[in-house]
């Protein structure tokens, strides 16, 4: 049994999806530094002097940071009590029988993964605005890799462990595990999560070539969800794998709804960002509905209706389009910035480490599921508030100013 074993397959949706869309500072969700139109009026807190910044001063936009917590938290109750693999072996049976009722609602926690992908679309669409490539090259690398190459270091050292049962990946592999690029490579995942970083690293990629290069504005990013929403629609139509690779048709309308969601937070009601919302939502319910829905069966882990799927699809839409309307502009307290701000470690760490906490406190401690349920998500907050603090806080500003300041000739 290997580390990465458990973990679903790229073309699965049942993982667990990446937070990384924004950072705690210049690329998180924080409204544009423009004035917003007056059906979005900003509502920023007042600064520590009391004062009140001028009409044109980023707001952030915490209720964001809450909606990407809340889905990281669905993919952890997905992991550890909604499906079977290495977590049946952390809990000594399937987690069926640890949660009877509840594993059936944790099923449809991986649909975390659609929300993560929406929230991602609003956030680079904002962070790439008004930016040079460099600087969005380094907000991403700065971003990303600081908790990500602490993540793989600590599970390689867990799982190294002569009492730990599960097995990690071969010492080659885990080199190129550093790298975020062991999936098109073909090594071993560290992390079953990171799958999504993959997800990620592509869109990054294409928005980063075909609008923060030419200079991200209303007209381009439009043109460029059309394109892409139809280029994936012909690449799986096609069945050319390296069109699917690259233009990932799965995955693509969520990504894309959240740059249509943001067009209409920065410039208000506009028939053209809406219709890109609803025909990314439409597409992408189906493809949720494809790749989760299966026919009652004994022999499966668990049954997702239908409607189900298709309500927890919406639901991400919807959360997100209302704070871009300024509808949550009430839930502006400080301590969903910090939960914004654990949200890409908890996600990193939560899975594979669960499966060493959960046997601990539920197999040689005794305690009962639902309270090692609580415990193992507190312990993996808990450790993600480490990462946090001691890793990205401490590395994330030296890599983006290391990286600001190299000159290309």
């Amino acid at each position: 049994m290997t580390a990465t074993a458990g973990a679903p397959a790229p073309s699965s949706t049942g993982s667990g999806s990446t937070p990384a869309g924004g950072d705690a500072d210049d690329t998180g969700p924080i409204s544009p530094a423009r004035p917003l139109p007056p059906a979005l009026p900003q509502n920023p807190s007042p600064s520590p002097e009391g004062s009140r910044p001028s009409r044109g001063a980023p707001v952030r936009l915490r209720a964001l940071d809450g909606l990407r917590l809340l889905a990281a938290l669905m993919v952890a109750a997905y992991h550890y009590g909604g499906r079977g693999g290495e977590i049946s072996q952390a809990w000594g049976t399937s987690p069926r029988e640890q949660f009877p009722t509840a594993s059936t609602y944790f099923a449809y926690g991986c649909l975390g993964v659609q929300i993560f992908f929406v929230i991602s679309g609003f956030v680079i669409c904002m962070s790439g605005w008004g930016r040079p490539l460099r600087s969005f090259f380094a907000s991403r690398v700065s971003r990303l890799y600081p908790a990500y190459w602490a993540a793989i270091l600590i599970v390689t050292a867990v799982f190294a462990l002569p009492w730990i049962a599960f097995k990690s990946v071969s010492p080659s592999d885990t080199l190129v595990n550093l790298t975020m690029l062991q999936q098109p490579i073909g090594a071993d995942r560290v992390l079953g999560v990171c799958w999504t970083l993959w997800a990620e690293l592509r869109f990054y990629a294409l928005f980063a070539l075909f609008v923060v290069l030419p200079g991200a504005n209303r007209r381009r990013v439009i043109l460029f969800c059309a394109v892409w929403t139809l280029g994936a629609a012909l690449a799986d139509a096609a069945n050319q794998p390296f069109l699917e690779l690259v233009l990932m048709p799965e995955y693509a309308p969520y990504f894309i709804g959240g740059m249509g969601l943001y067009l209409i937070h920065r410039y208000g009601h506009d028939a053209l960002a809406w219709g890109i919302v609803g025909l990314s939502f439409l597409i992408g319910q189906h493809y949720a509905v494809a790749e989760l829905w299966h026919a009652p069966n004994p022999s499966f882990f668990s049954y997702r209706s239908t409607l189900g799927i298709v309500a927890i699809v919406a639901f991400g839409y919807l959360a997100v389009a209302l704070i871009a309307l300024g509808k949550f502009q009430w839930a502006n307290w400080r301590w969903l910035t910090l939960a914004g701000a654990l949200t890409y470690p908890f996600y990193l760490v939560h899975e594979h480490l669960g499966w060493v906490v959960v046997e601990l406190l539920h197999q040689k401690l005794g305690i009962p599921s639902y309270g090692t349920f609580a415990l193992t998500i507190l312990l993996m907050l808990f450790l993600a508030w480490l990462l946090y603090r001691f890793v990205e806080q401490r590395l994330t500003p030296v890599i983006k100013r290391s990286l600001t300041a190299v000159r290309v000739r």
